[in-house]
């Protein structure tokens, strides 16, 4: 199997379940237990909140872990909003190309407790005009959410220029990193409150994280026990924790190299994907604004959902966008956003290559396959 959905998900780093099995057997505590066993898993927790922190640029306070990147979303969105509510702050920016967790957690603000949502436009690569994001803003803005890149195109904002504005206003920023993470820079961003996921970085699924400084207000959405400074409770993942750290550690410490190798090698991709399919429309960003591993096209007058089942026929796996809103039937709203017609949409097919890469030939080799997937479905 080739597989070209790591915008998806990824596999678990060896080096990365070395180190959580340890917090699966013996160091098996609460850590809210004070006790030896507990203490042990605690001070593991602990390491692992200072491991993180130092990889976003935040302080060990800040980090708050959650059951994934849909949830951290989520308690980004929601709670600084619900906690800015006390000063009578109901508007939220955002832009209409976002992760479903955070459109959704939009709606549900706007369905149950009256909050206003200004959607940005973007541009036809998916990119934020900074005077569009001023333009944007009221007396009232509490929060203004984004992505770092988006998960379908692999556009990347150009965060730093998007916080100067926010900063000049005095509105919090919060950057969905879920793609980013392990790809680019995240700290020094700007941004008062940072979302990750593990599995998009080499750790297990269901554990994320988010980062936001300690001077922006967050209610919680979960109640309990009062973990996590009282800002999600629960018992803590506590080998999950260990796993996120080492994977974020090293995904930075590669970050250059993987980025480097991994753009050359979907260049040459999408180089072959357009020779071997004339009508095959690049979407996104071009190269230097899209994430180094992503490939999204239409194929203009063919089924997107035909073509993955004749790649998978040959032994290639990717996806038509988020695998979040998988089995709809619906245009992408990325695609939507960026002026695509709705007819092409359905078009999509998205390829996304790991940190491993294409070795060899493979580029060339797999664009050949999906011409002969595409050619297939036309005929």
């Amino acid at each position: 199997m080739r597989y070209l959905d790591h915008a998806a998900t990824s596999p678990v780093r060896p080096e990365v379940l070395e180190a959580m099995v340890p917090y699966l057997t013996r160091v098996f505590g609460n850590p809210s237990s004070h006790h030896t066993a507990g203490e042990a898993a605690a001070d593991a927790l602990a390491d692992a909140r200072v491991r993180v922190a130092q990889v976003l640029g935040m302080r060990p306070g800040d980090v708050v872990f959650t059951a994934g990147g849909t949830e951290a979303n989520n308690l980004a969105v929601k709670g600084i909003v619900l906690a800015a509510r006390a000063q009578g702050r109901r508007h939220l920016v955002t832009t209409p190309i976002e992760h479903e967790s955070i459109l959704e957690s939009a709606d549900y603000l706007r369905r149950f407790h009256d909050v206003e949502t200004t959607l940005v436009p973007v541009d036809d690569t998916g990119r934020i005009a900074p005077t569009d994001l001023r333009d944007a803003l009221r007396p009232d803005t509490a929060l203004i959410s984004f992505g770092h890149a988006n998960n379908e195109v692999g556009t990347i904002q150009e965060v730093p220029a998007l916080a100067a504005v926010a900063a000049v206003a005095g509105v919090p920023v919060h950057v969905d990193a879920v793609q980013s993470a392990g790809w680019l820079p995240i700290a020094g961003l700007g941004a008062d409150a940072i979302s990750i996921a593990g599995h998009k970085v080499g750790a297990p699924k269901g554990i994320g994280v988010l980062a936001v400084r300690g001077r922006v207000p967050l209610e919680p959405l979960l109640h309990g026990g009062g973990q996590e400074r009282g800002r999600r409770s629960g018992t803590e993942n506590v080998a999950g924790a260990v796993g996120m750290a080492m994977a974020l550690e090293i995904a930075d410490a590669e970050r250059e190299e993987a980025r480097s190798r991994v753009g050359a090698e979907t260049a040459r991709f999408i180089a072959g994907v357009r020779e071997s399919v004339p009508s095959a429309r690049l979407t996104g960003a071009p190269a230097g604004d899209r994430l180094p591993g992503a490939a999204s096209f239409t194929f203009a007058g063919v089924s997107g959902e035909a073509v993955l089942l004749e790649l998978e026929r040959r032994g290639v796996v990717s996806s038509s966008g988020s695998a979040c809103a998988a089995g709809s039937d619906d245009p992408s709203h990325v695609l939507l956003a960026l002026g695509i017609a709705p007819e092409d949409a359905l078009t999509s097919v998205r390829f996304t290559v790991g940190r491993e890469g294409l070795p060899g030939d493979a580029p060339e080799r797999l664009a050949a396959l999906v011409g002969e997937a595409v050619a297939a479905v036309a005929s």
